[in-house]
């Protein structure tokens, strides 16, 4: 797990086909690597990577090509900035929202547009991911823990204060850039609560006093 919360932008030093997969090697900058070990995970862009090898100032880690072909990973090049954050440890800050690293689906820079010393995005996400997108409600770009703004439909925007923009790739971004996208964890299980069949034989133990008109009441729809 993950909080968005961004450690260090790092970039790409080497990639190594292998057999249809890719060995990258990541350079990670600022991020502190003393309590990092082979086998951890490290967020590269909002995709959870494992570590296989370690430098003082990089790690090595295989990308499949599932992973290649449903984020954006697999357009990367040498020398391409990356977003890096290690794995949320249980007694860190949650300074973000919780992330699994997992990316749901890739979006696209509409517009970019500054606003006094701030900067406002416009996304667009795929069709499948809208319903799960809400204003106030948490996203996740290319390992950025962000609040949406407003939401249209498939399009929505974020606003960028200045010390993300300079901490972080989105500094990087143009109209056309695709990026990951990682919906909320709590939208994916809502759904799943309100979208299971009710099982009238179940037992009392097993059935689910959730419904939509408590969630309403509740503040959640």
């Amino acid at each position: 797990m993950f909080t968005g919360i961004i450690e260090s932008e790092g970039f790409i030093s080497r990639i190594e086909p292998v057999n249809g997969d890719a060995r990258m090697t990541i350079e990670v900058g600022k991020l502190d690597m003393s309590d990092v070990k082979i086998g951890d995970s490290i967020a590269c862009n909002g995709v959870c990577l494992t570590a296989i090898e370690l430098t003082p100032s990089a790690y090595v880690a295989d990308v499949s090509s599932e992973t290649l072909k449903v984020t954006t990973l697999g357009a990367l090049k040498v020398g391409s900035p990356v977003n890096l954050e290690k794995a949320l440890r249980l007694q860190d800050r949650l300074g973000g929202h919780l992330v699994s690293g997992h990316v749901d689906g890739v979006g696209k820079v509409l517009s970019i547009t500054q606003e006094a010393r701030s900067w406002r995005y416009q996304i667009e996400s795929p069709a499948a991911l809208a319903k799960y997108i809400a204003a106030k409600g948490s996203i996740c770009i290319n390992g950025i823990s962000l609040t949406v703004n407003q939401v249209d439909g498939c399009v929505f925007d974020v606003n960028i204060v200045p010390h993300t923009r300079q901490e972080t790739t989105i500094k990087h971004f143009q109209v056309g850039t695709a990026v990951n996208l990682e919906v909320d964890l709590l939208a994916r299980y809502l759904e799943r609560m309100l979208s299971a069949p009710n099982d009238t034989e179940q037992s009392d133990t097993n059935s689910s006093n959730i419904t939509r008109e408590l969630l309403s009441d509740r503040g959640f729809l």
